[in-house]
């Protein structure tokens, strides 16, 4: 077992954050959550060639060249086909996790990529835009799966008190996938016309390390206990991802909870509009995460708004716009990115949840479309105060989680489906039960020998 790491809470050691813990949340947010980051930004740099490419190959075909409305259409549909790739993932990640598992879809789901970057990898010898195309939708479907796998993954591992930290490792990797795009993309590294395809393609790098190591690793052990009813194979993993602690207590909560779900049928997308209980969603989250982001990026749009108006009047000002939009990017990895992903995870009970992650990761999709469709005419009818519809939503969100959202820290999943149950909020105290506190009556009990429920 790799390196244990004491995390200390008020002066008391409260868990142990294991090797194989950070080691699972680095792997799949190397190859799955900071592909995500990578593909937002990759296209950015390389336009202008990628423009030449598509216009040269018309030529090549037609003996005419393209206009430049039709020209920046299809770079267009470039960039905006991996957000609807990403939609069309998100729809089908709960038939995929429940039938592969957590860990499984994320392994399973590699073939995409590498699928992604042979196509753009060999576009240009083939002279085929339209591979680069279908490349770009398919990264779009692999990102659409991940993020909402890697989240509910790791949440599921995770003991109760470190699920926030480790489900803010995937939003680390999201901002380090754009900063790679972004350094990558210089003139002095992959940003020649001559290295654009491999510029593309490069996202198969850390795909490839996650598939050598993550199958190494055990599967969610609470999907193995409540949807695959092995014991065994439960009581292996939760070894793998706890060092030193007793694991009955974790294991009798899962029970308790796979006995909750007996008479409960996993949950269709409109089934779950229509549980009254989930419909309690605006009830939870992460506070300060959440509160301190979006009240960053809103300030910092605010600033860019005033920057812009001023720059032509007051040189300086172009330094507090680059500030400004540093800190935008700075405030949506402090929460926006992951928070949200990891509150579905603890929202949801087993049979709800995969349901929620694609209601979840298709507004996701959704909201990427549309911004990305309608800033630049935004921007056209606003021009600098454009960027002030986003600082106002920013701080409403802010505001409104402020007042409404209470947290969830250190409680079972358990204990957050009974504030649901209970229509009302379970004080912060109560989240801290003692070990004692947590042994659950066992229907049929649990005998360790024979690993029988």
């Amino acid at each position: 077992m790799a390196e244990e790491v004491l995390i200390p809470s008020s002066g008391k050691i409260t868990s142990q954050l294991t090797g194989s813990l950070l080691a699972v949340a680095f792997l799949t947010s190397l190859g799955s959550s900071m592909l995500y980051g990578y593909n937002l930004a990759v296209v950015n740099s390389p336009a202008v060639y990628i423009k030449d490419f598509y216009n040269q190959s018309v030529v090549n075909r037609n003996g005419t060249g393209l206009s430049e409305e039709t020209l920046t259409l299809m770079y267009s549909l470039t960039v905006s086909v991996f957000a609807i790739g990403g939609l069309l993932g998100s729809v089908i990640v709960g038939i995929l996790v429940t039938r592969f598992g957590r860990k499984g879809t994320v392994v399973n789901t590699t073939v995409l990529v590498f699928i992604a970057s042979l196509l753009m990898g060999f576009s240009r010898i083939c002279g085929s835009p339209e591979m680069i195309i279908v490349g770009r939708f398919i990264t779009g479907i692999h990102s659409g799966i991940s993020l909402s796998v890697v989240p509910m993954y790791l949440g599921e591992i995770a003991p109760k008190n470190l699920r926030g930290f480790l489900g803010l490792v995937p939003s680390i990797f999201i901002g380090t996938g754009v900063f790679t795009a972004q350094i990558l993309g210089l003139h002095e590294l992959l940003g020649k016309e001559e290295h654009w395809p491999l510029f593309l393609s490069v996202v198969a790098v850390p795909t490839f390390i996650q598939l050598m190591l993550l199958p190494w690793f055990p599967e969610s052990p609470r999907y193995l206990l409540i949807e695959k009813h092995n014991v065994h194979a439960t009581i292996t993993a939760l070894k793998w991802y706890r060092a030193k602690c007793d694991i009955q207590a974790e294991i009798e909560e899962m029970q308790e909870e796979q006995r909750s779900l007996s008479s409960v049928e996993t949950l269709s997308v409109w089934k779950l509009f229509q549980d009254d209980t989930c419909f309690s969603i605006e009830k939870l989250g992460r506070r300060p995460l959440m509160i301190g982001g979006f009240t960053m990026m809103g300030i910092c749009c605010g600033g860019i708004t005033v920057s812009l108006i001023l720059q032509a009047h007051i040189p300086f000002m172009r330094y507090v716009g680059v500030t400004c939009v540093v800190g935008i990017i700075a405030g949506f990895c402090i929460g926006p990115a992951g928070v949200p992903f990891l509150i579905t995870a603890e929202l949801f009970k087993q049979s709800h949840r995969p349901a929620a992650y694609i209601v979840g990761g298709s507004l996701n999709w959704l909201s990427n479309f549309t911004v990305g469709f309608v800033f630049p005419f935004l921007q056209m009818s606003a021009g600098s105060y454009s960027y002030l519809v986003f600082g106002t939503i920013c701080l409403s969100v802010a505001a409104y989680v402020y007042v409404v959202i209470p947290e969830t820290k250190n409680k079972t999943f358990m204990e957050i489906s009974q504030m649901f149950t209970k229509k009302e909020a379970v004080p912060l105290t109560q989240g801290l039960i003692h070990v004692d506190q947590l042994k659950l009556k066992k229907m049929n009990g649990y005998d360790e020998n024979t690993n029988e429920i």
